[in-house]
């Protein structure tokens, strides 16, 4: 397939996929970018059309409604698909039924609905490649990310929720970063997006002073904190990462017994992050 090179890209736009209440989304319109925003679960849409409707107004926010699918799934021939709605925690909405499952097995609720299909690659052609692209729609990240191989011009920044199950998954995403051209990286641990100060002056947009809400996707771009990392370095840490998911995560080897908790918290405190928490990957482009 040849790349489509007569799409522009918009310096002063951001893809917000996986809009939830417009935590994010917020944040970018305060710093004055434009935001095309993605977001399937219907009760969410609505209360996102009354935050924003001066935005939407005055076009500075445009909101796609339904679900991202892969266009060579056979989800992708109909018009609807089923999502899984979280009843307990609205964040956890997704359209794959293994993650459904597994937030089942974690003690929450969902039921099921049908919302609308949503092809990626046709709304890049239509809105344009981004600046940044924040990428969040439970377990169906890297069906974005292929959606860009279309394209000759791809975001200066992405960020995805990285896999914290299976480690093998984990390459795989960097293998398609590599792919696609992104060549440095921050691993960036969520549980602490709301601690985050933006940077006075700030790097990217305008200085909002900004205080994030805990779910939110935080700082991006240069306004991020740390070292950017090439691949061989942010696997490593990755590795490291995983080492603490397999002994105190959701299914952790400690987890279950009070000697593993204390020894969770100790980390914590000598360590000084969160552990093991839940990690999103930033990926600045080569060019």
């Amino acid at each position: 397939m040849s790349e489509i090179d007569s799409t522009q890209k918009h310096h002063d736009l951001i893809y917000d996929v996986g809009m939830h209440k417009g935590e994010d989304t917020d944040y970018y319109l305060k710093k004055g970018f434009k935001v095309v925003g993605f977001e399937a679960d219907p009760d969410l849409i609505v209360d996102c059309k009354k935050r924003f409707s001066k935005e939407i107004e005055n076009g500075q926010l445009t909101i796609v409604e339904g679900a991202i699918v892969d266009p060579q799934s056979a989800e992708a021939l109909g018009q609807t698909i089923k999502f899984y709605k979280n009843l307990n925690l609205t964040i956890w909405g997704s359209i794959n039924a293994d993650w459904a499952l597994r937030n089942e097995k974690m003690g929450t609720r969902h039921k099921v609905i049908e919302v609308k299909t949503v092809d990626f690659t046709e709304c890049l052609k239509k809105h344009g490649i981004p600046y940044y692209m924040k990428i969040d729609i439970e377990g169906c990240d890297t069906i974005c990310l292929k959606a860009l191989l279309n394209f000759k011009l791809k975001p200066t920044y992405v960020s995805i929720e990285s896999n914290k199950v299976k480690f093998g998954k984990l390459l795989e995403e960097f293998r398609l970063f590599a792919k696609l051209g992104y060549a440095k990286f921050k691993a960036i641990q969520q549980q602490a997006v709301h601690l985050q100060s933006e940077p006075k002056p700030a790097k990217e947009g305008l200085y909002a002073n900004y205080t994030f809400q805990k779910g939110s996707s935080g700082l991006f771009g240069e306004d991020l904190p740390g070292n950017w990392k090439n691949r061989i370095q942010i696997i490593m840490e990755y590795m490291e990462i995983f080492m603490f998911y397999k002994l105190f995560g959701d299914s952790g080897i400690l987890t279950r017994f009070e000697t593993g908790k204390k020894l969770r918290i100790f980390l914590c405190i000598v360590l000084k992050r969160y552990i093991p928490g839940w990690y999103d990957t930033h990926a600045k482009h080569s060019s």
